[in-house]
């Protein structure tokens, strides 16, 4: 009775539209009541839950990239990218995806991504005659390339959701080649799409326009070497890093690019401190919910159900796989990291699968459903820029969506692609 009480609740309450916090926050108030225990403890764990240093990382991660959005940065490297891929087929599709790739390793939020380049490239793509479904779901797409790629701030909620014990570090290097797989078979997919229907390439610009291009853009593109660089050698914290994000960003935007503008720097400011409020409202709640989970042995019901159906790891992964699609489609990620982490990890450890492995496939999977209806916050945005429906959008993305499904599959059953470069590193 007590699970039916915990998730009951919650599923209700969401429904019925409730803001995800006020669901975990009531479904834990009501479980505790039930099965007898203080309500204090809810507020302990909730207060627990907010007080880890590292999740400041996420909010100055975002405020770093929303400042780079407003000082020039993205424009800068959108024309690098477009002289290096925009004479490949179905070229500024190309762009789209090189763009998000190099600045999502910047931003490491896909919604931010979808809007900042988004807003750069679907306007263009219209005007040079693509199909608006095609340059809204190349940019939706793309978008979760950065969710992969440091500093991916899901990667750091992942960490805290399974209890701080897994390194940011090693996370932030797992996703470095599946990132870098999603974006080649994004712009296989764009290719063959353009092809058939006969999108134009760009004039190649010479290898001299290219170099130009990639000396502007060098001094937005140094702060993925600071940040990589920087939290892998073990010179700063993933925390300590997200700080001179801000610090570097405001340099550049500021004195170098000089297009900062006092209207923007305060947007970049008061949108930081919304998501700090959000980030932690939610995560506190989440913090007491997971712990009622804990109480109530979930994982362990979890493995047991999952054994009457196989003991197989290749079957439990896929069922972990679809679960986690399910999810994906009708919660948003960052909650749903930190609900799903204290259930699914356990489980997933049950059959051998290495924590840092099944964090990629776990924001993969949870990626995935951010551009999925009814709740795809990537497409919604993406689709908001391009001024069309989401089902306009969704009638011709599955050659896309099918690639993100087959990175998904061998980033699942090839440990390597996710642990060979953490290994490196070691």
């Amino acid at each position: 009775m007590e699970y039916w009480i915990l998730f009951g609740v919650f599923t209700l309450l969401m429904l019925i539209g409730t803001p995800i916090a006020f669901c975990l926050g009531i479904a834990s108030f009501a479980t505790a009541a039930y099965i007898g225990l203080p309500p204090l403890i809810v507020f302990q764990r909730l207060n627990s839950g907010m007080s880890v240093f590292s999740m400041l990382a996420i909010p100055f991660f975002i405020y770093a990239g929303d400042l780079m959005v407003r000082g020039g940065i993205a424009q800068r490297i959108v024309a690098f990218a477009a002289s290096l891929v925009g004479h490949i087929r179905g070229g500024l599709g190309q762009v789209n995806i090189v763009t998000a790739t190099l600045f999502g390793g910047i931003s490491g939020s896909a919604v931010a991504e979808a809007a900042a380049v988004g807003g750069l490239m679907i306007p263009q793509m219209k005007q040079r005659g693509y199909g608006t479904d095609y340059a809204v779901n190349v940019t939706s797409m793309a978008a979760l390339i950065a969710l992969l790629l440091p500093p991916s701030h899901n990667m750091i909620i992942y960490s805290i959701s399974a209890g701080g014990k897994i390194s940011i570090a090693d996370l932030f290097t797992a996703g470095v080649i599946p990132g870098i797989l999603l974006a080649l078979a994004l712009m296989i997919t764009a290719y063959f799409v353009a092809r058939s229907r006969g999108y134009p390439v760009e004039t190649f610009p010479g290898f001299q326009m290219v170099l130009h291009l990639a000396v502007v853009a060098i001094p937005g593109l140094l702060l993925i070497a600071i940040i990589f660089g920087g939290v892998r050698s073990g010179i700063f914290t993933a925390t300590e890093s997200s700080c001179i994000a801000v610090i570097y960003a405001l340099l550049i935007t500021v004195f170098v690019y000089r297009q900062m503008t006092w209207e923007g720097f305060v947007h970049a400011t008061k949108g930081a401190v919304r998501t700090t409020a959000m980030v932690l409202l939610i995560i506190g709640m989440a913090a007491a919910f997971s712990w009622l989970m804990a109480f109530l042995r979930v994982p362990a019901a979890l493995i047991a159900w999952m054994n009457t159906i196989s003991e197989n790891p290749l079957i439990i992964l896929l069922l972990l796989n679809v679960m986690m699609l399910f999810l994906g489609t009708f919660m948003d990620m960052g909650p749903t990291i930190i609900i799903c982490t204290p259930i699914f990890l356990p489980v997933a450890q049950a059959y051998g699968v290495d924590p840092v492995h099944f964090g990629v496939i776990m924001i993969l999977n949870f990626g995935l459903g951010l551009n999925t209806p009814p709740v795809g916050a990537v497409q919604f945005v993406a689709c908001a820029v391009g001024k069309i429906t989401v089902w306009q959008a969704m009638r011709s993305i599955w050659p896309f969506y099918f690639a993100g499904i087959a990175v998904l599959g061998l980033v699942t059953y090839v440990p390597a692609i996710s642990l060979w470069l953490p290994g490196v590193f070691k």
